[in-house]
């Protein structure tokens, strides 16, 4: 089915590129004619601007080459109706004398391709117009495979919203969401990370205890980013791993993925170790998740070198899964998955940063410890204040991440708003996304 989707249509023989030649001299034309029909396109002429209009309410035409000199219509304000009324068809201009402010009008107003001085080289005009419709056909080829590929993204949806739907059937938990789930594909727009976070919600539908755990993750793991000043980005490179950390864990089975990671032996430990690769390998074909790949490759290193699947050690691990690592354990702890019991809060810090130099690399807990232990802004020197999005003026300046509601970071902490930013998110408010949790630098009041 999918191969018929995309077989390529059967070849369809184009009709001959077709001119038009526009002069008031009969000899003139005859010339043209003569040069560009050897040429194999089919010529047209008109003897006048408003014969020429005539020919094109009747004919499609591809280029028009006018002379400027003419009665009653010159070239520049014959070209300037063809631009207005047939926009696509390219236009050239032949002039015989050097009038430089009618060249000007004719190119201001008719917006000519090129113009072309009398008496002419057969080779040079001849080589103008074919370059000038090499340009049309390619522009049209353009419009064509975006329309295709537009087409095919919709049969894509369809065909996938098919699967999900068989999926769904088979799947006792994924039944109890189905109505969920086809909401949310049929709100899906072509938003990367609305995708991501689409996908990864589906990952989470296994178990109770997994419900959250991914974008938890995700959000602390963000935090902990612009709390180390990392670009944004990486911030959201880190953002999307986590979303997809548990992606690896596709196919183990309930007992497996209810099972603490303390608790496993033999084969089920070395089967859960190969998670970290399976992700990776299941996200390498997409470029734009390359980056989150091999975050999610060395999720499990350890800063000391006793992780897996590479024994990576210190610096050498990336920073992104340096971060996830923190992140994820944080909340594993809480929830079960890492130990036989559920910690508190403050059991699980203080695990993490026991830790610290040996699961976890001590830079990433010292930004740990400052959003967990610290004032987390308003008292650590930011200097930042809450504002509501009608408060907003042009020149103030972001002091954190500008968030949605679902997680999605909207502009980058540091960012200089503008009056069109201000409006952007003032109708992003209106429009459903709910008030948004604004932080700006502090800004002196005039005295």
């Amino acid at each position: 089915m999918t191969e018929a989707l995309f077989a390529p249509a059967p070849p369809v023989a184009t009709p001959p590129l077709t001119l038009l030649c526009v002069d008031d001299e009969p000899n003139i034309l005859s010339s043209l004619r003569r040069l560009f029909r050897a040429k194999g396109y089919r010529v047209l002429t008109a003897e006048g601007g408003a014969a020429g209009l005539e020919v094109l309410e009747k004919e499609a035409v591809d280029l028009v080459i006018s002379d400027m000199r003419m009665p009653e219509m010159d070239g520049a304000q014959f070209l300037a109706q063809v631009r207005q009324r047939w926009p696509g068809v390219i236009r050239l201009l032949l002039t015989g004398y050097s009038d430089i402010q009618s060249i000007l009008d004719a190119i201001n107003c008719g917006e000519i391709y090129r113009y072309i001085t009398k008496p002419w080289d057969d080779n040079d005009i001849a080589l103008v117009v074919r370059h000038a419709l090499e340009r049309r056909v390619l522009e049209q080829e353009k419009l064509r495979l975006e329309r295709l590929t537009q087409q095919q993204n919709d049969q894509l949806k369809t065909l996938n919203q098919s699967l999900e739907a068989k999926v769904e059937a088979r799947t006792q938990q994924l039944k109890k969401t189905h109505d969920e789930v086809l909401q949310a594909n049929e709100k899906l727009k072509s938003n990367f990370v609305t995708t991501i976070k689409l996908f990864s919600s589906i990952i989470e539908m296994r178990g109770g205890s997994l419900n959250g755990h991914s974008r938890r993750t995700a959000d602390l793991a963000r935090r902990i980013g612009v709390e180390m000043a990392l670009p944004g980005k990486e911030i959201q490179e880190i953002f999307i791993a986590a979303l997809l950390l548990d992606i690896g864990k596709i196919g183990f089975s309930d007992e497996l993925l209810s099972t603490p990671l303390t608790s496993m032996t033999g084969d089920t430990l070395g089967l859960f170790r190969k998670h970290p690769v399976r992700a990776e390998q299941l996200l390498m074909a997409l470029d734009d998740l390359r980056g989150a790949a091999t975050v999610l490759r060395s999720q499990m290193e350890r800063f000391d070198g006793a992780g897996f699947p590479d024994a990576l050690a210190g610096l050498a691990i990336p920073l992104g899964a340096r971060i996830l690592a923190l992140a994820s354990d944080y909340d594993n702890l809480q929830i079960g998955a890492m130990v036989q019991r559920q910690l508190r809060a403050d059991e699980a810090k203080q695990l993490i940063y026991d830790s610290s130099g040996k699961r976890y690399d001590p830079m990433v807990v010292a930004a740990f410890r400052q959003l967990m232990d610290g004032n987390n802004g308003d008292a650590a020197g930011n200097g930042d204040v809450a504002a509501l999005s009608g408060e907003l003026v042009p020149g103030m300046k972001l002091s954190r991440d500008l968030i949605s509601r679902d997680g999605l970071m909207l502009l980058a902490a540091d960012h200089v708003l503008d009056a069109r930013l201000i409006q952007q998110v003032q109708d992003f408010e209106a429009k459903g996304g709910g008030r948004l949790t604004i932080r700006i630098y502090h800004q002196p009041k005039p005295a």
